[in-house]
């Protein structure tokens, strides 16, 4: 099992940080599509995250075993199964809710990862664990709880909807940060902080895809 910064995620905050100090190491696009059934349920989620090119060539570096500067299947392979296992404890980045409440993804079945244009790009699918009917506020996202990897929509579009029911509405949150520590100041104590599994401070400034739905 790597150790090294490939794992994504892999570092958990250093002790007594605070929102001055964290910062992220790692950088993605990224593209989310909600898959919804005929009935308004959602069928799943589609992720494709798309990596800077310094941590891509980090990854080449540290899993080109064979040295001809690039990744074949074998290799590939391996850079999957140690971003899948990685993620597992961090529910793969997802950030789902229904009315303010989390909601339970299933892990995705696989994991794919390949290198374009030089770029690692990492591709899965998830289910909801229940049936998840589109109904009130929805919201979906990616966020690192340890606030390593940032990984963000750059264009609005980038967040879909497929099937979207006639009753629901679309809109992409990009919450202001400063307004985002405000409104959470109560639950920003020197514990919530120095906590070394991470924070959700990550995820109050997660850009979202809301859809409002009446039916």
């Amino acid at each position: 099992m790597r150790t090294s910064t490939t794992a994504l995620g892999l570092a958990t905050l250093l002790s007594s940080v605070g929102p001055a100090h964290v910062h992220p190491h790692v950088f993605a696009e990224a593209r989310l599509d909600v898959i919804v059934n005929p009935d308004g349920t959602v069928r799943s989620l589609r992720h494709l995250w798309r990596f800077d090119d310094l941590f891509s060539s980090t990854v080449l570096v540290e899993f080109d075993g064979n040295g001809d500067l690039k990744l074949d299947d074998t290799e590939l392979q391996e850079v999957s199964q140690t971003v899948y296992d990685s993620l597992a404890d961090f529910n793969y980045f997802q950030m789902v809710t229904v009315n303010g409440k989390d909601v339970t993804m299933k892990p995705p079945p696989l994991l794919m990862a390949n290198i374009e244009n030089d770029q690692l790009i990492i591709m899965f699918e998830s289910e909801p664990k229940e049936p998840l009917l589109l109904k009130g506020k929805v919201d979906f996202g990616v966020y690192d709880p340890t606030f390593y990897t940032a990984i963000e929509y750059t264009d609005d579009q980038n967040m879909a909807v497929n099937g979207m029911p006639s009753g629901c509405t679309r809109s992409v949150i990009r919450p202001d940060p400063d307004e985002a520590i405000a409104q959470n100041q109560a639950s920003l104590t020197e514990d919530f902080f120095t906590d070394p599994t991470g924070t959700d401070l990550s995820k109050i400034f997660a850009t979202r895809l809301e859809l409002t739905c009446t039916s």
